[in-house]
C-alpha cells in the first residue's frame, strides 16, 4: 500500500483537491442563493413578482428579457437560453461563473500539463461546459413543463365547462399551478393584458417551449379561434393524448434501461482505464508521449470511442 501511494503523481492529487473544492464552493453558493418556498408563499415566480407590486411591463421585462435586450455568446442568444433554462436572465453573472471555472481549471491543470496546455483546456471548458450545463437545464425544464401540461389543460377544460372565458381559464392555471408552467401561462396572461391576441400568445408559448405538445396546443387554439367549436372537449382529448404519450415513453425507457446502462459502462471503461493507469503508473503513458505517433494514435482512439458512444446512444434511445 505504501508503494502504491508513493507512485501516485502529486499533480493528480492537486487536481482532485481543486476539483472537489470548486464543486463544494459551487454547491455552497447554490444552497446559499437558492430560494426555498413555504406554503405561505406564491407558487410561481410571476406570482411573487405580483406580490412585490410589479406592473405588467416590468414583469414582462423580467420574465422575457429576450424581447427587449439580447446578449449573444458565440452566436447564441444567451438571455433567452438562461430564461429557457429557468435561470435569472443575468448574462453578466453567468459570464463571471464561466470565468471562475476557467481560472480554477487552469490552476488545477498547470502542475500536470504545463501552462500552455492548461490554458487551452481551460478555455475549452470555459466555452463548452457552461453551454452544456445550460442545454441540460433547458431539457430538464422542458420535461417538467411537458409533464405539467396535461394537468393544466384539464384545469382549463373544467373552467371552460363551468362557463369561464378562455382568458380566465388561462389565468386560473397561472394562479394555481407551480413553476415552470405557472409562470409560462402567467406570461400569456400578461401578454394578453398588454395587447396580444390569444392565438399570438399561444404561438409564442410554443416558441419558448419547443415541444410537440405545445405546438399541438397552439394549433388547437388557432383552429378553434378561427372556426369555433367545443374547446373544453378538445383540450380534454389533447390532455389524454399527452398522458398516453408520456406513459408510452416511460414504458420504452424502462424496457431499454439495461441497454442504456450497458452503453454507459462500455463508453466509460476506456476513460476509466486511462485515468487509473495514469494515477497508478504515470510512466505507462508518460514514456511514450514524446513519440511522434502518440498524438495521432490518441486522437484516433478518442474518435473511435466517441463514435462507439454515439452508435450505442442511437441504439438505446427512442423518441415517439
Amino acid at each position: 500500500m505504501t508503494d502504491l501511494f508513493a507512485r501516485v503523481d502529486p499533480g493528480w492529487l492537486i487536481f482532485v483537491g481543486v476539483f472537489l473544492g470548486a464543486l463544494l464552493l459551487i454547491e455552497g453558493l447554490r444552497q446559499l442563493t437558492a430560494r426555498r418556498e413555504t406554503d405561505a408563499e406564491a407558487r410561481s415566480r410571476r406570482m411573487r413578482l405580483i406580490a412585490g407590486g410589479t406592473q405588467i411591463e416590468e414583469r414582462l421585462d423580467i420574465l422575457l428579457p429576450g424581447e427587449n435586450a439580447r446578449t449573444r455568446f458565440l452566436g447564441l442568444d444567451l438571455g433567452n437560453m438562461l430564461t429557457a433554462a429557468g435561470l435569472p436572465a443575468q448574462p453578466m453573472l453567468f459570464g463571471l461563473g464561466a470565468l471562475a471555472l476557467f481560472c480554477l481549471t487552469a490552476l488545477g491543470l498547470m502542475p500536470m500539463v504545463g501552462p500552455l496546455v492548461a490554458v487551452g483546456l481551460s478555455l475549452l471548458c470555459f466555452i463548452l461546459v457552461p453551454l452544456l450545463v445550460l442545454s441540460a437545464l433547458q431539457s430538464a425544464r422542458l420535461k417538467r413543463i411537458s409533464a405539467q401540461l396535461p394537468d393544466a389543460l384539464d384545469l382549463m377544460a373544467r373552467a371552460l365547462k363551468a362557463g369561464h372565458p378562455l382568458s380566465a381559464s388561462i389565468g386560473t392555471v397561472a394562479e394555481t399551478m407551480p413553476d415552470p408552467i405557472g409562470t409560462e401561462f402567467g406570461i400569456m396572461v400578461d401578454q394578453i393584458s398588454y395587447g396580444d391576441e390569444l392565438v399570438t400568445a399561444f404561438k409564442k408559448l410554443a416558441e419558448r417551449n419547443p415541444s410537440e405538445d405545445f405546438q399541438y396546443l397552439a394549433v388547437s387554439i388557432a383552429i378553434q379561434h378561427g372556426t369555433g367549436g367545443n374547446l373544453g372537449r378538445v383540450l380534454g382529448v389533447l390532455a389524454g393524448v399527452m398522458r398516453g404519450r408520456v406513459m408510452m415513453r416511460r414504458k420504452i425507457k424502462s424496457m431499454s434501461a439495461e441497454g442504456r446502462i450497458s452503453a454507459w459502462i462500455l463508453s466509460s471503461i476506456p476513460f476509466l482505464m486511462v485515468g487509473l493507469n495514469s494515477i497508478i503508473t504515470p510512466s505507462y503513458y508518460g514514456d511514450v508521449m514524446q513519440d511522434p505517433m502518440f498524438l495521432p494514435m490518441a486522437l484516433a482512439a478518442l474518435a473511435l470511442i466517441l463514435l462507439n458512444g454515439f452508435v450505442l446512444y442511437r441504439l438505446v434511445n427512442f423518441r415517439i
